[in-house]
C-alpha cells in the first residue's frame, strides 16, 4: 500500500528544496503507484558521520511509503572524487581502499533502511558497470552529449577552476554520475534521484543527459532530479563535525556521551531541520518547543537521535551521564572513563593524559589547551601543562579532567 501523503510530509518538513519538475514529481507521489528512488554516495570513508544521513533520512520516508529505494555506492566515481566545493583535488583512493569502505559503510546504513522485508532496500556499486565500460565507448555514446561550457559553467567546479587546479580527470566526474541515473532507469526502472543541495549539478546532468538521449532514439523517458537543503553551521559549513571530531554514527568510534554531546553541539538554526529528520514529532509542536526554550528542545533532540541512531539504552546512557555533569547530579557511572595504570600516573604529565585519552588531538594541542586556560583538573584550572596528577587528585576515586566547556573525562586508577 502506498501512501500518497509523502509530498505533503517532505513539504512540511522542509525537506524538499530543489526539483527538476516539482509538479511531476508530486502528481507521481500522489499516484498511488511504486517508485523506485535512489540516492548516490562515493564510498570515501570507512563511516558515516551525522551529516552524511540527511538523505537516507529522507529515504527512509521513501520506503515507509511503499517506495523502492536504492542506495549506490559509488565504487567507481569514487576513483576520481568528486570536486563539488573542493578547493583541492580529492585524495585518490586505491580499489582495496574502496572496496573495503563499501562493506564497512553497509553496517551503519541499516540504522536508516530495512534491507529485509516485502521491500528491501537495495545497495548498487557503479564500478560493477564502469568496469565492463571502454573509455572510446563510454565518450562516443556519451561523452558527446555534454557541453564544456555548461559543465564549467556548474557550482561543482567553482572552487577549482578559482585555484587554478581543475584537471581533465575531474571533469570526468558529472558525466560519469549522469550515467548512473541512465543505467538504473534502464536496469531498475529508477525514475527519481534525491541528494544534498550540493549535487543539484551532477544530478540534473542526468536528467538532462535522458533527454538528449530520448531525443536521439525516440524514446519518452523522464526522470526527475530533488534535493534536499544542507545542514550548514552558521559559517556555512556541512554539519556532521564538531571540535572534538566527527560525530560517527558507528558505535565502535564514538562513545554514546560523545555522540550525545555532539548532537547537543548543533548549531540552533539546525535544530528544527534535525528534528524534522530524525523524528517523526510533528512539526507545529517542534516548533513550539523550540520557541519556548530551545535548551530544552536540544536535550529532547540529543535523546531521540541518540535512540534512534545508537537505541534506547544508549541514549538513557548519555542523558543521565550528561545530567550528572552539567545538571548537578552526583551518579558520574557512564561519564566517559580512562583507566590509568600506577606507572601511567608517574610518567605522564596533564599534557600527555589530554591526548592519550583524545581530548586534545595531539600533545602540542594539548599545550594550546592548557596554555589559553581551556583545561581543568577537578574544576581547577590547569597553568602547567607539565603538571603531574597526584595521589591528592584522586581523593573522590578519580580526577575529573574537562577541556573547554564540555569535554570530560574521568580518571580511575587500576
Amino acid at each position: 500500500m502506498i501512501d500518497t501523503n509523502l509530498y505533503n510530509v517532505l513539504k512540511e518538513r522542509g525537506l524538499l528544496y530543489q526539483c527538476s519538475d516539482e509538479e511531476a514529481f508530486k502528481k507521481r507521489l500522489e499516484s498511488g503507484e511504486p517508485l523506485v528512488i535512489y540516492e548516490g554516495s562515493d564510498p570515501t570513508m570507512d563511516s558515516l558521520h551525522i551529516g552524511h544521513c540527511v538523505p537516507y533520512c529522507i529515504l527512509r520516508r521513501f520506503q515507509k511509503a511503499g517506495h523502492k529505494v536504492i542506495l549506490l555506492m559509488g565504487g567507481a566515481t569514487a576513483c576520481i572524487g568528486d570536486p563539488s566545493g573542493k578547493s583541492d583535488m580529492r585524495k585518490m583512493l586505491t580499489y582495496e581502499d574502496i572496496k573495503s569502505n563499501v562493506e564497512k559503510i553497509k553496517k551503519s546504513l541499516s540504522v536508516f533502511l530495512d534491507f529485509d522485508g516485502e521491500n528491501p532496500a537495495e545497495i548498487v556499486n557503479n564500478y560493477d558497470w564502469f568496469k565492463n565500460l571502454t573509455y572510446i565507448d563510454f565518450m562516443r555514446d556519451y561523452g558527446v552529449h555534454f557541453n564544456i561550457n555548461k559543465m564549467l559553467s556548474s557550482e561543482i567546479y567553482n572552487n577549482r577552476l578559482e585555484n587554478g587546479g581543475l584537471t581533465f580527470f575531474e571533469m570526468g566526474y558529472m558525466p560519469m554520475q549522469a550515467y548512473d541515473f541512465v543505467h538504473l532507469n534502464r536496469e531498475k526502472g529508477c525514475t527519481i534521484q534525491y541528494g544534498g543541495a550540493d549535487q543539484w549539478g551532477n544530478i540534473v546532468a542526468g536528467v538532462e543527459l535522458q533527454r538528449k538521449l530520448n531525443f536521439q532514439n525516440g524514446t519518452d523517458i523522464e526522470l526527475i532530479g530533488a534535493t534536499n537543503p544542507l545542514l550548514l553551521t552558521p559559517e556555512g559549513k556541512k554539519m556532521g563535525k564538531t571540535e572534538k571530531g566527527a560525530i560517527w554514527i558507528d558505535k565502535d568510534k564514538i562513545s554514546p556521551y560523545d555522540f550525545y554531546q555532539g548532537v547537543y553541539q548543533t548549531p540552533d538554526a539546525c535544530v528544527e531541520m534535525m528534528f524534522a529528520l530524525f523524528t517523526e514529532i510533528p512539526m507545529d509542536e517542534i516548533r513550539k518547543m523550540i520557541a519556548e526554550d530551545i535548551v530544552k528542545a536540544k536535550e529532547t533532540l540529543c535523546f531521540e537521535i541518540t535512540k534512534f541512531v545508537r537505541g534506547e539504552e544508549d541514549a538513557i546512557i548519555a542523558r543521565d551521564a550528561s545530567k550528572s555533569l552539567f545538571g548537578g547530579g552526583t551518579n558520574l557511572d557512564n561519564v566517559p572513563t580512562y583507566e590509568m595504570t600506577r606507572e601511567e600516573l608517574s610518567t605522564s604529565s596533564v599534557a600527555d593524559i589530554l591526548t592519550v585519552t583524545k581530548l586534545c588531538a595531539s600533545k602540542s594541542d594539548s599545550r594550546r589547551m592548557v596554555e589559553n586556560g581551556g583545561v581543568y583538573l577537578n574544576e581547577e584550572k590547569v597553568t602547567d601543562f607539565r603538571y603531574m596528577l597526584k595521589d591528592s587528585d584522586f581523593e573522590k576515586g578519580y580526577a575529573l579532567l574537562r577541556k573547554g566547556k564540555k569535554n570530560y573525562m574521568k580518571i580511575v586508577l587500576k
